[in-house]
């Protein structure tokens, strides 16, 4: 059996697997929320409804006479895009002032994507899509970790309200791997007794963020910290 052989749907709904594999891969391999399999489903999804709105002249239902149908694929495509927002939604989390997840979110979107354009019929595009995301997210991930680059990194250390020096001490620490003081959190916690405090940060590489960490821990009166680097 050749592929002149095959049903006219069947080469869309392989093709939206293979596209839907390889990004779902890169994602897998990262760990994300969203992987192999979820951008498998989504790209067949959206490549089913898709092939199923472009072939409505095949569906069950019979015209008025004297009439004409004219279909608009394009509706099943706003629909599809904006159900999928519901599942990148999903897979979007706040941790203190840092957001994950959105790379995630969206190579979730263009897989939809892609899935429609193969559902369409539009192989060549939907291929150039799948190749393009594929490298954006591989490759330039790979170019990305061999640049010097700073990352952002939310902080929070508490300290006992008593230990008067603490918070001179934080400061002068969080001051030397690049912190600006605009924009922090105070709060009192532990009924009064403890103080929190949110920094927010710039750092090269992961040594600082050590040499702060060991820092803290000398600290008279620091009872607690977290250094959370952004990721997507």
């Amino acid at each position: 059996m050749d592929l002149a052989s095959l049903p006219d749907f069947a080469l869309p709904l392989l093709a939206a697997v293979l596209a839907g594999g390889l990004v779902g891969f890169e994602r897998e391999w990262r760990g994300r929320a969203a992987g192999f399999r979820t951008h498998i489903l989504v790209c067949l999804a959206s490549a089913l409804l898709m092939a199923a709105a472009v072939s409505q002249g095949a569906w069950r239902f019979d015209a008025l006479a004297g009439t004409e149908i004219v279909s608009d694929p394009t509706r099943m495509a706003h629909g599809v895009l904006t159900g999928i927002g519901f599942l990148c939604a999903g897979v979007i989390f706040r941790a203190g002032f840092s957001i994950h997840g959105l790379t995630t979110a969206a190579s979730l979107w263009i897989t939809s994507a892609i899935g429609l354009l193969f559902g369409a019929g539009l192989f060549a595009l939907a291929a150039s899509g799948t190749v393009l995301t594929v490298v954006i997210l591989a490759a330039l991930r790979l170019v990305s970790v061999r640049l010097p680059q700073q990352t952002v990194v939310d902080a929070e250390v508490v300290w006992r309200r008593d230990a008067p020096d603490a918070e001179d001490a934080v400061e002068a620490a969080m001051g030397e791997i690049g912190w600006s003081p605009s924009g922090d959190r105070h709060e009192l916690i532990d009924g009064g007794e403890s103080v929190r405090r949110a920094f927010r940060l710039r750092a090269v590489g992961e040594e600082p963020l050590k040499a702060l960490a060991a820092r803290l821990r000398t600290i008279e009166g620091v009872t607690g910290y977290r250094l959370d680097p952004r990721d997507d």
